[in-house]
């Protein structure tokens, strides 16, 4: 490889969530980092340089969002997801959480439903109740190492009210990308029951040899009610820059989205994150093609250390995404009991399952993208502790 992925680049003390912020997450700050969803790699050099270029300029004022900007994104999800994405149905967005608080106020009522489908990204939850919206629960289903999802239940709660469908799409934590077959399966069952669906696709570009991703909207009728979120945060990690788009081909939807966020007075024109957004689309893709590879072998390590060394800890075979979902229940300890081994005997900082709602019991989400010395010691950590 022509990028050191195996590289470890220092992190503390630049008020780093994930690195800094470990002590109020854990208690103690005497523990391997391995929870939030950054990776702890260097940015691809066509972002720092355009950054770098961005910033020597002095002024930084109020940005527009220029025409190469929109044309990057045009042309990478047309190349990568053979998806032909028209100008005027991109709406701009401070992030990916809050467009899914804002399509949560757009499209359902106070006491309307919207459907989450658990174990899934905890402001799924959050992006419901807080709107005083009614959480409905589609619980995925776990069979033979496989998480598929409940259509005879979804089509439930599509009947019980449900305005909305909060769609994960690589699914966060299990890591599955969901087939042609299913996705077509869940367009049918919201166009019976008139539901709108945003899929929160963030993680489209992270997909493992032998899985693709399929793009929700390149199955859709032109009537189906379809919000589709994509950024480069999670694919090129630049997550602190907080700048996503919305893709909406309906007027309808594109208008009712577009005046939550007028009513909020949101205001994503960060001449950084606008300057990286176009910079990762337009010149990230081969470290992206190294990224995956390293991440590649990275789950590939981990799968066969549990098998050896740790049988007693399954791995979820992800298909998608630097999130590995650890099925944690054969070591018979409660969700208190598992939080004290990982965090004080084996020194190990991992989401806990719970976190990730019904489902989540008796599991714990691994980040693996960090170098592989590091990833090696956090298993043998956990090797030693058990």
């Amino acid at each position: 490889m022509s990028i050191d992925f195996d590289r470890e680049i220092p992190r503390d003390g630049t008020s780093s969530v994930k690195h800094d912020g470990r002590a109020d997450y854990f208690g103690t700050r005497d523990l391997l980092p391995l929870w939030v969803a950054d990776m702890d790699f260097s940015a691809p050099e066509a972002i720092t340089h355009a950054l770098a270029e961005r910033a020597a300029h002095p002024v930084y004022g109020y940005t527009s969002y220029p025409d190469a900007m929109y044309d990057a994104l045009i042309a990478w999800l047309d190349k990568r997801h053979g998806w032909q994405v028209q100008r005027e149905w991109i709406v701009m967005a401070p992030g990916v959480v809050p467009s899914l608080f804002a399509a949560v106020m757009a499209f359902a009522q106070p006491g309307e439903g919207v459907i989450v489908q658990p174990p899934v990204y905890s402001p799924f939850f959050s992006a419901v109740t807080t709107n005083r919206r009614r959480l409905i629960q589609n619980p995925l289903r776990l069979d033979n190492g496989r998480y598929t999802i409940d259509f005879a239940h979804l089509e439930r709660c599509a009947g019980d009210g449900a305005r909305l469908l909060l769609l994960c799409s690589p699914h966060n934590p299990v890591g599955r990308v969901w087939s042609p077959a299913e996705l077509e399966e869940v367009l049918r069952i919201a166009r019976r029951h008139d539901l709108t669906i945003l899929s929160d696709e963030i993680h489209a570009d992270l997909i493992y040899p032998g899985a693709h991703h399929t793009a929700l909207a390149t199955l859709a009728q032109p009537a189906d009610k379809l919000v589709t979120a994509v950024a480069p945060s999670k694919t090129f990690n630049i997550p602190g820059l907080g700048l996503s788009s919305l893709i909406i081909p309906g007027r309808e939807q594109r208008d009712a989205l577009e005046n939550v966020f007028k009513t909020l007075h949101t205001s994503n024109t960060n001449p950084f994150s606008i300057t990286a957004f176009e910079a990762a689309y337009r010149g990230g893709e081969a470290w992206l093609s190294e990224l995956l590879l390293y991440l590649r072998d990275n789950r590939d390590f981990v799968s066969a250390f549990l098998a050896k060394r740790l049988p007693a800890i399954r791995l979820i075979e992800p298909q998608g995404t630097y999130l590995l979902w650890l099925d944690c229940r054969e070591l018979l300890m409660n969700d208190s009991q598992l939080h004290e081994f990982f965090v004080k005997q084996a020194q190990v900082g991992m989401n806990p399952g719970t976190v990730f709602g019904q489902g989540g019991s008796g599991f714990m989400r691994l980040n693996i993208g960090s170098p592989r010395h590091v990833i090696a010691d956090a298993l043998e950590r956990i090797a030693r502790a058990l």
